[in-house]
Order: C-alpha cells, then structure tokens, then sequence
C-alpha cells in the first residue's frame, strides 16, 4: 500500500513579494529550497497564517540569500506582504517505510534566513 506523508516543510516563512502578472507559482530562496530539500518545480501545499488560505502551487527558485517569499500570478491574491505562509510538499511511499520516515522541516527567522 503507497500512502502520502509530508516530506518538507519551511515553517512560518515571511511573504516578502506578491507578483500578480505573472503565470502562478511561489519564488523561494534557494537557501531555503535547499535546506527543506525541495526542489524547483515541486507541487507544494501553500497554508497562510493570517488569512486561513490554502492552496497548491509549485516551486520556483529564487535569488539565493536573498530571504525571497513570492506568491506569483493568481496565488498573489492569496496573501499580503508580511503574512506568515508554511509550505509543504509531500511524497508517496510504502506505508511500512512510511512508519520511519522523517520530513525535512525548517524554521526561518523573521527575514526568512535559517
């Protein structure tokens, strides 16, 4: 049996950019990406804080070192700047392997640096 668990997780990152001309996505730090062992183009759950939204989008790579949070496209009438999003991406596994998996979680600090 294959079940669906949380594989990352960047904890309370700050949104610091909305872009809504743009085609949809969410620009994350590389840092970030990196250290939440996401990769660009990942499906990533979006859950902000401060309004109650949820919503699915993927991953773009931003500026590494830059802090960068962007909610693009239609995923920018999401969110306001400085509202604290948590974004996830899950994977599918055994669920026996399921039973030791640890995700990748990560908590950045107000400027969204680890």
């Amino acid at each position: 049996m294959q079940i669906e668990v949380l594989k990352s997780k960047i904890h309370c990152a700050r949104l610091t950019q909305t872009e809504l001309n743009y085609n949809g996505s969410i620009t994350v730090d590389e840092d970030l990406i990196d250290a939440a062992n996401m990769i660009a183009n990942e499906k990533v759950l979006i859950v902000n804080n401060n309004n109650g939204a949820r919503f699915e989008t993927y991953v773009i790579a931003g500026k590494r070192g830059t802090g960068i949070i962007g909610l693009n496209g239609s995923a920018a009438r999401q969110g306001q700047l400085g509202d604290i999003l948590i974004i996830m991406s899950f994977a599918q596994m055994d669920f026996e392997e399921a039973k030791n998996f640890k995700p990748w979680s990560i908590f950045p600090n107000s400027k969204n640096q680890i």
